[in-house]
């Protein structure tokens, strides 16, 4: 199983991709604004990355404006929160068998492309 969960229109995810090219086209690409994440899927990006908080984007706009930053959030809450809304979910993630890559960092860019290839 090679999936990459994204927002096509996302820059960040856009520079990604062209820096990946060809191995990123490799994968099943799921555009997340359209169709969500589904529980399995983001149950097995838990298990995983070791937790749904590390899957968590603090950097969405929603979480200032619904004053997320000044509350303690549990597991349980992570989840909920990346299940209802979509940004919250750091991007890129690239799910594989047996590893999960998060986010954008040069480490797991280059992480990815290892297990892409």
């Amino acid at each position: 199983m090679k999936k990459a969960f994204t927002i096509p229109t996302c820059k960040t995810c856009q520079r990604i991709f062209d820096d990946l090219a060809p191995e990123g086209k490799n994968c099943e690409i799921i555009n997340i604004k359209e169709s969500g994440i589904s529980a399995k899927d983001l149950d097995s990006m838990k298990e995983l990355a070791g937790s749904y908080e590390a899957l968590f984007s603090r950097r969405a706009m929603k979480f200032r404006s619904m004053g997320l930053a000044d509350k303690n959030l549990s597991e349980n809450d992570y989840r909920t929160l990346i299940l209802g809304e979509y940004t919250f979910l750091k991007r890129p993630v690239f799910l594989f068998d047996h590893a999960v890559t998060v986010g954008s960092r040069k480490v797991e860019v280059e992480r990815a492309r290892e297990l892409l290839g």
